[in-house]
C-alpha cells in the first residue's frame, strides 16, 4: 500500500483525537516529507502540538503554514490565539488585524481582538471590537459574554443589562454560538 500525505494526515487526525499526540506528530512529520509545502499539514501539525501543550512548536508550525499561504484565515486565527495564550499580545493583534484585512466580517477575529484588548485593560478598544463581533453575529454567545464583562468594567449598566437579556434569550432557545 502506497503512503500518501492525505492518508497520513487522516491517520494523524484520528491519533490526535485519541490523545496519541506523539504518534500523530510522527504521522504529520512523515506526511510533510512527502508534501513539504502543504499548508493543511503544517496547520494540523500546529494544532496537534497545541493540543499536546507545546505552544512553541505549535506557533512555529502555524507560522510555517502562514508563510506558505498568507491568506488562510484559519491559520491566521489560530496564530492569533496561540500568541494570545502565550501573552504575546502585540503579535495576537497583528495577526488578528491581518485576518480582518482579508475578511472584515470575521466575528471570531473581532472577538479575539476584543479579548486581547480586555486583557491589556484597554476597555474602550475591547468594547469596540466586541461590538463589531456582535454586530456581525448578534447570536455570538462568547462575544456577547465578553461585551457584557467589558460594559461591567466601564460602568455601562444599561449595556450590561442588555447583554444579560440577550445571553439569557440565547440560552433559553438552546442555541450554542
Amino acid at each position: 500500500m502506497r503512503e500518501t500525505a492525505d492518508k497520513l494526515n487522516n491517520q494523524a487526525i484520528l491519533l490526535a483525537q485519541d490523545g496519541s499526540y506523539k504518534e500523530a506528530i510522527a504521522c504529520f512529520v512523515r506526511a510533510l516529507t512527502i508534501e513539504k509545502d502543504n499548508t493543511l499539514l503544517w496547520y494540523n501539525l500546529g494544532i496537534t502540538y497545541r493540543d499536546a501543550g507545546n505552544t512553541t512548536a505549535a506557533r512555529e508550525c502555524l507560522e510555517h503554514a502562514h508563510n506558505i499561504d498568507e491568506t488562510d484565515l484559519e491559520v491566521i486565527e489560530e496564530l492569533a490565539l496561540i500568541c494570545f495564550h502565550t501573552k504575546d499580545y502585540d503579535s495576537a493583534l497583528a495577526y488578528s488585524y491581518e485576518g480582518l484585512d482579508i475578511n472584515p466580517q470575521d466575528c471570531n477575529l473581532w472577538n479575539t481582538v476584543g479579548v486581547v484588548y480586555f486583557n491589556k485593560a484597554e476597555y474602550k478598544d475591547a468594547q469596540e471590537a466586541f461590538e463589531m463581533a456582535v454586530m456581525i453575529n448578534p447570536y455570538y454567545f462568547d462575544a456577547l459574554y465578553n461585551l457584557r464583562d467589558t460594559y461591567k468594567e466601564v460602568g455601562n449598566k444599561p449595556g450590561e443589562q442588555e447583554c444579560n437579556l440577550r445571553l439569557s434569550q440565547i440560552k433559553k432557545r438552546g442555541e450554542n454560538y
